[in-house]
């Protein structure tokens, strides 16, 4: 899946500072007069990442573009199909290891919750280390740590690996968009960005499809060795292509603006809501996706492992939906989209229970087309509503977003234990039914607001 686009939105408002007094949203410290200083006399042989002079950015007929795009582009589809390599597996895991639902989903559950921890952290130290080398090294280990987890003993070695398998990949999305913002023109910004999340989209599905065709012949351990294989491919190709930055200057880290500014962003009641309303659907959509497998290798679908693989094909419906929903809040505003995503998603919960091969296709069509799309609405308004510390604002919803999908496969797969795949969209149906209701509580706190303003406005306007 493609959650780096949640920073898509960063990497443009960063390139918009106020060219004033220029800030660096990717940093915890707030712009003074000796950062415009600074800015001010910074030249090619000294470039400063908070004024990157257009001759010194890409953009397409620059020699380097076309290779950090492709780089950008490997460095995505490597990060998802690591991120969720065992997903498609679990019923084979389960199978071989004698496991139940609930326990094989920690290898998924583990890996998202590692990300969500240092995914913050890690775009901090990013400032100090620099974009490059963070992307470079987080992904080294990443693929060092996917060529030992095929040879995982037993499941508690499985789940501890992937969860430093999911710490590392954290060092990926917390860098990427900085590293855009920083280095690519503006005008050529927005096509950059489209495909590193191409990326992280074809590498989450390639990934899952891989895996299932792998393991239908040469069992799951194979599957995993060959996303790993995968993945190295995809880090040499990265570290070959990628222009060296330009226009990055190493900033120090501080523990206490770090903190002043995520504090500052979890007391603003706005974006905890979007916090909130990208957690939920990830729930829904997390919880949907481990447990799916299980459902349909069972009767009365009995479907091979490398179908079931297949089945995440749907996933390209996610990028249609994506892209729409720009106009889709463009015609209807924010919460309207939302409520459109939290409908789409809920029919396909109920749609899914239909013991029927394209009722189920056609639930998890829904539930993918509702749930990109409500992500897509939640993650493109953080960096709007962020004043100050946009990257840090995008990084907690990131966060947000992936202990969602956490929680989701772990309480997905204890609920299909318990009550089968009921249960499992009975869960989701509470994650949305929670999205709603945050959703129906903004509007009518909007309308509220809207009422006072305008008595307001009659009051001062009324004769004395």
């Amino acid at each position: 899946m493609p959650p780096a686009d949640t920073g898509a939105s960063t990497g443009t408002h960063r390139v918009d500072a106020s060219a004033s007094m220029p800030t660096n949203p990717n940093s915890s410290q707030p712009a003074t007069a000796s950062n415009a200083k600074v800015a001010s006399n910074a030249s090619p042989a000294n470039p400063v990442s908070n004024a990157s002079p257009a001759s010194q950015q890409m953009s397409p007929g620059h020699p380097g573009y076309v290779r950090m795009r492709l780089a950008l582009f490997t460095s995505g589809l490597a990060t998802f199909a690591l991120l969720y390599s065992t997903q498609a597996l679990l019923p084979a895991i389960s199978d071989d290891l004698r496991v139940q639902a609930d326990q094989a989903s920690w290898s998924v559950s583990a890996a998202t919750f590692g990300l969500a921890l240092a995914v913050v952290p890690l775009s901090a130290l990013s400032e100090r280390f620099g974009r490059r080398a963070m992307m470079t090294g987080s992904l080294t280990v990443a693929v060092l740590l996917a060529l030992l987890v095929p040879f995982a003993p037993d499941l508690g070695w499985l789940i501890g690996l992937r969860a430093v398998q999911g710490v590392a990949l954290a060092g990926i999305p917390a860098s990427a968009m900085a590293y855009l913002s920083e280095e690519v023109h503006p005008k050529a910004l927005v096509g950059a960005i489209g495909l590193f999340v191409a990326g992280n989209s074809v590498g989450g599905m390639s990934g899952r499809i891989l895996t299932g065709w792998v393991a239908d012949a040469w069992g799951w351990r194979a599957a995993l060795a060959a996303v790993g294989a995968m993945a190295l491919l995809c880090a040499v190709a990265f570290r070959l292509l990628l222009p060296k930055a330009r226009n990055f200057t190493p900033a120090a880290v501080s523990p206490r603006a770090l903190a002043r500014t995520l504090a500052g962003h979890l007391s603003d009641p706005l974006l905890c809501r979007l916090y909130a309303i990208g957690a939920l659907f990830m729930t829904v959509f997390g919880g949907v996706y481990t447990v799916i497998g299980y459902r349909l290798v069972a009767e009365p679908f009995g479907l091979s492992q490398s179908l079931i693989g297949s089945i995440f094909l749907i996933y390209l419906v996610g990028t249609v939906s994506s892209a729409a929903t720009g106009k889709l809040v463009g015609r209807l505003g924010r919460r309207g989209a939302l409520y459109v995503a939290v409908s789409t998603t809920a029919a396909g919960l109920l749609l899914s229970l239909l013991n029927s091969i394209p009722a189920v296709l056609a639930g998890l069509v829904l539930i993918t087309a509702g749930f990109f799309a409500g992500h897509a609405a939640a993650s493109s308004a953080v960096s709007r509503t962020a004043k100050t510390g946009r990257a840090q604002a995008a990084a907690l919803y990131q966060a947000s977003y992936y202990i969602g999908s956490s929680v989701g496969g772990a309480l997905g797969a204890l609920a299909f234990h318990a009550a089968g795949w009921g249960g499992t969209v009975a869960m989701g149906l509470v994650a949305v039914g929670g999205a709603a209701a945050i959703t129906v509580y903004a509007t009518r706190k909007a309308q509220a607001e809207r009422r006072a303003e305008a008595a307001r406005r009659e009051l001062v306007g009324a004769p004395a």
